[in-house]
């Protein structure tokens, strides 16, 4: 069997990854950029993606040697390390996967023309259907449908970055002029798009654990090089669809002056129509299927990585309850997050701004410390010195440290003055 084919065969984790990385970062964030900024703005995403992909590596790396999550690894570090991890995952749990489902029950709305019906209500049936995948499919039957609706997100706009690139350009307003992007509101907007791209470093422990479950598939386990190559795959694959994305809102929303909306149903109408009426109607339903896949994929597997960590961080603060080890905690965790979330929907769907305001605040202020707790799991005595990172990977990490501190640093400055 060639190298490709093996590669391929074994693609799991970093497909996840980019799956779960491909959502409100891309299809909103990277649209807004371009749409906002220009074609200035692919700088900021590509430094995000260099400078952040360490973290996610050591999740793979610390894995594939250990077959242990990092979450162990973190306990390894010390009991404080652990519930800092656990404080960072409870606020996400209960915020973004809340807010993930909204933006994607606004596409689906969108995409089949549903009027009449609540947000809520669409979401609520999300979260039934993809509960239901999950705790019928597990991990391996996600791998595999994932591994399609992929395939079908990257043709849909591997096609339209194409269309959009030899139509050129829509006409700009006259004296449009970009908006400052070293203004407040200008470096507010870079610390959420870097912040979020390809997506928190939190998710880090989420790659960790789909290894595991990877492992537990093969019949093989596979050296570590080639797990890293798989997951480099998915991770490049991420970090090009972004610059699609903000290809596409830089060629059809940039100089138009249009505002898009905060609203999920507004926005997905929005998102969708502008990209129709600069290719043409026929390319409707291949915008609207792509927007809703990259947002279904990613609440498929943000709702199963947040149902695994959660498990995994209570097995290991409190190791004598045999009810986390239960064969069907997986799918307790699953429904109880269906549950929870579909409740913040309903009760604080007013508020949701602020909530994911809150997640966003915790998620940046704890991404350079998680990062450190990161490069010392596998800098540590449970990683043999041949597996551990290079120096330059090593000084990556510093880098991507010290970056994320001062975004961190100026966020907290901006958010309590």
């Amino acid at each position: 069997m060639s190298k490709l084919k093996i590669l391929l065969k074994n693609l799991g984790p970093g497909l996840l990854f980019a799956s779960m990385a491909i959502g409100t970062s891309h299809l909103v964030l990277s649209t807004k950029a371009g749409a906002q900024y220009g074609w200035v703005m692919v700088i900021p995403i590509v430094l995000a993606n260099v400078l952040k992909y360490p973290f996610f590596e050591f999740g793979i790396r610390y894995t594939s040697v250990t077959e242990k999550s990092l979450v162990q690894g973190y306990l390894n570090l010390g009991r404080k390390y652990l519930w800092i991890y656990a404080f960072v995952t409870i606020v996400s749990t209960f915020t973004i996967l809340a807010a993930l489902y909204v933006v994607t029950a606004g596409l689906f709305m969108n995409l089949f023309s549903i009027s009449g019906i609540g947000v809520s209500t669409i979401a609520l049936c999300l979260f039934v259907f993809i509960s239901a995948i999950l705790i019928i499919g597990r991990y391996r039957f996600l791998e595999n449908s994932l591994k399609a609706v992929i395939s079908i997100l990257f043709i849909a706009l591997v096609i339209t970055t194409v269309l959009v690139l030899q139509k050129g350009p829509v006409p700009n307003i006259q004296e449009y002029q970009r908006p400052g992007i070293f203004n407040e509101v200008g470096i507010l907007f870079l610390i959420g798009l870097m912040g979020w791209m390809p997506t928190a470093v939190e998710a880090s422990g989420w790659v960790s654990l789909w290894s595991m479950e990877s492992l537990k598939t093969m019949k093989e386990k596979p050296s570590l090089k080639l797990a890293l190559q798989e997951f480099n795959v998915g991770y490049i694959l991420t970090a090009v669809l972004a610059i699609f994305f903000l290809i596409i809102g830089w060629m059809t929303l940039y100089g138009t002056g249009t505002e898009l909306s905060g609203s999920a149903v507004v926005f997905a109408d929005q998102v969708v129509s502008l990209f129709t009426v600069h290719i043409g109607n026929w390319a409707y339903i291949l915008i609207a299927v792509a927007a809703f896949a990259t947002m279904f994929s990613t609440c498929m597997t943000a709702h199963d990585a947040v149902s695994r960590v959660s498990i995994d961080v209570l097995e290991k603060l409190f190791p004598h309850k045999k009810e986390l080890k239960n064969k069907n905690a997986f799918v307790f965790a699953v429904v109880i997050m269906a549950l929870v979330n579909w409740v913040v929907i309903s009760v604080f769907g007013a508020n949701m701004a602020n909530l994911v305001a809150l997640a966003t605040f915790v998620s940046f202020v704890m991404a350079p410390l998680i990062g450190w707790m990161n490069l010392k799991t596998v800098m540590g005595k449970d990683i043999p010195k041949e597996y551990r990172p290079k120096l330059g990977l090593q000084i990556l990490t510093y880098l991507g440290i010290f970056f994320l501190s001062l975004f961190a640093l100026y966020y907290c400055w901006v958010v309590l003055n």
